[in-house]
This record gives C-alpha cells, sequence and structure tokens, in this order.
C-alpha cells in the first residue's frame, strides 16, 4: 500500500500499526495496565482490568489516590480536568510498585500519524518500566484534519487543517494527575519522544522545565526562534538523530533547526561551553547498521541539573531499526540525569 501524507509521515504508521497494538478506552483520566494498584474513583468510568498482573485502575480525571500517592499535592484545576475530560492516556505500573518508595515517572510522546501504544511497542518501554519500576504514560495527540495524531509543539511541527489544542496542558495535566495517584519521584520526572514527539518534548523542558528532569528526543527539534524557548529551570537534554534522516533532517530546514543546533540552543540557554566534545565511546543501536555507528558528544560546564548531548547516529534513518539496547540505553542517561 502506497501511503501519501504530509511531512512526518512514520514508517510505523502510514495507517498501518502493528497487529498487538489496540487504543485505549475512552472518557478522560487513565487506564491501567501492567501491574501495581491504579487510582480510585474520579468522573466518567468503571474500573478496568489491568492486563500482565494487579489491578487495573478506574478510568476518570482525578478523584482518589493509590498508594503511595502525594496526598499533599494541590487538586487539579479546571482547566486540567477540561484538558483530561475525552483524552484517555495508557499509564503503565510495573507489578513491582506498592506506593511505599517513590518511583521515576516517564511520559512517551509518538510521532505524526503514529500513536502511544505503537511507539511502545516500537521502544519497548513497559517492558523496561517492568524490569527498572518506573511508571510510564504513552498518551495520545489528537486528531487533526488528515486524520492523523499529531502534538502541538512548533510553529512547524504538527497538526494540519485543524484548530490546535493546548498540548502543554494536556501533558502536565498527565503529570498532575499521575501525581495526585501515584507516589513518584519529583526529581526524576523524564519525557521520551520520536519525530513530532520529540519537538513536543522539547516543547515541554520550554514550558515546563520546574517539572521535569531530563528528556530524549529522537528525530525531533527545538525552536526555530530561539526566543520561543524561556525555560524557567534546568533540564537535561539529549538529542538522538541520524544523519540520513529523510523527514527532519539532520542539517535541518527553514522552519526548524537541525540536530546540532538543537543542542547548542540548549547549550547557550545553561551556560555550557562553547563546542561540543566527546560525550565517550560510540554506541550501537542500530541493528541495521554496521559496528558502533553512534557517535556521543556534548557540551561540557554546563550549570548544576542540567546538560545538553548529542548522539549522531551516522546513516541512520528517521526510524531506526534499534536493537535490544536502545531503550535501556537512553533511560539509564535520564536515570543519569536527575533534578538536583
Amino acid at each position: 500500500m502506497r501511503c501519501v501524507l504530509p511531512l512526518f509521515a512514520l514508517l510505523i504508521a502510514c495507517g498501518q500499526r502493528p497487529a498487538d497494538v489496540a487504543d485505549g478506552g475512552t472518557g478522560g483520566g487513565f487506564t491501567a495496565a501492567g501491574g501495581g494498584s491504579a487510582g480510585a474513583g474520579g468522573a466518567g468510568g468503571g474500573s478496568t482490568s489491568g492486563t500482565g498482573g494487579g489491578t487495573g485502575g478506574s478510568s476518570g480525571t482525578g478523584g482518589g489516590t493509590s498508594s503511595g500517592g502525594d496526598a499533599g499535592f494541590p487538586p487539579l484545576t479546571m482547566e486540567e480536568r477540561m484538558a483530561l475530560m475525552n483524552r484517555p492516556y495508557r499509564l503503565v505500573v510495573p507489578t513491582s510498585y506498592t506506593g511505599s518508595t517513590a518511583v521515576p515517572f516517564v511520559m512517551l510522546l509518538h510521532g505524526y500519524t503514529a500513536s502511544g501504544q505503537g511507539q511502545d511497542t516500537y521502544f519497548r518501554m513497559s517492558e523496561l518500566a517492568q524490569a527498572r519500576g518506573f511508571i510510564l504514560a504513552t498518551p495520545d495527540g489528537l486528531v487533526d484534519g488528515f486524520g492523523q495524531r499529531y502534538w502541538n509543539a512548533t510553529n512547524y511541527c504538527c497538526g494540519f487543517n485543524t484548530t490546535k489544542q493546548d498540548d502543554v496542558l494536556y501533558l502536565g495535566a498527565i503529570m498532575n494527575e499521575v501525581r495526585q495517584n501515584y507516589r513518584i519521584d519529583p526529581k526524576r520526572v523524564f519525557f521520551i519522544g520520536h519525530s513530532n514527539g520529540g519537538f513536543m518534548s522539547h516543547r515541554m523542558a520550554c514550558d515546563r522545565a520546574p517539572r521535569i528532569a531530563g528528556i530524549v528526543s529522537l528525530a525531533g527539534a527545538q525552536w526555530k526562534d530561539e526566543s520561543n524557548c524561556v525555560p524557567d529551570g534546568g533540564v537535561a537534554v539529549l538529542q538522538v538523530h541520524g544523519t540520513n534522516d529523510g523527514t527532519v533532517s539532520y542539517m535541518g530546514g527553514t522552519l526548524y533547526p537541525g540536530a546540532v543546533e538543537t543542542v547548542t540552543t540548549w547549550a547557550n540557554l545553561y551556560g555550557c561551553g562553547a563546542a561540543l566534545t566527546s560525550a565517550g565511546a560510540d554506541l550501537d543501536i542500530e541493528a541495521g547498521l554496521a559496528g558502533a555507528e553512534t557517535k556521543r558528544e556534548h557540551f561540557t560546564g554546563c550549570a548544576a541539573g542540567t546538560a545538553s548531548e548529542l548522539w549522531t547516529i551516522q546513516n541512520g534513518g528517521h526510524v531506526p531499526n534499534f536493537n535490544m539496547t536502545w531503550a535501556p540505553v537512553i533511560y539509564d542517561w535520564l536515570q543519569a540525569h536527575p533534578k538536583p
């Protein structure tokens, strides 16, 4: 089948997703999957059974707290409740979660035309959440005029022929609701995004810096106009990009910066050194390319609690064929960069 889409036509999308991927329910709030005890109550739904062990949570916005939830965290605002009302999100709670210890929280953002669960199938983050004991959210973007899911990240990407919504508000509301219902380590809240989701991860780092410790962006980019990003806190940023990306160019475009320009923007914001230097040995994360194809570089001298790093996949494309080290290695990087 030939699929024609504007700009961000991901290979994992084009109207086709893996056979084992299905969208979540409707009605607002979260649907727990993967074990642990999900939050109780809230408007908008009955209980749903979790998959993979444990008890699934009720689908609803706000309401109740599960074992270990932050009872002192302020309630959701009316604006946040409205943002969550008709936009459910899938939550993976590891079977090891008891609420007795604060755990990291990861938000995984899909690319244009894809879905939260489809992105999870590609990145294998649910498996890692179970193994490492963090809570994972895999929300879906809204559907644009071409019938494709998107995030309203920058003036370049994405959402076409549609009235764009405030996704910073929506994703911030998810962070707040999860913290109400689960015991989350505030120093270890992370975003991982691909393509449009990478753009959105950069946007969240710009607009919600006090709440986010670090982001990983695969084939995303910052604002072209640097004045649009004025973070009021420090964030650790890892940009991963293939030199042969034919969708979001490694070198950038008229309306978006390239990979080096993106990490340089963050370096300038956080007072880092003037040039990229080696961050260690090359990595082998792409199964389709021979040898250790990924070069690691970073800026030194950055302010405490910040980082700006670039991993360049030599000859890598827009949708790399990652091997099994991909998810662990980016999560290890995030874990090494908590809030001070």
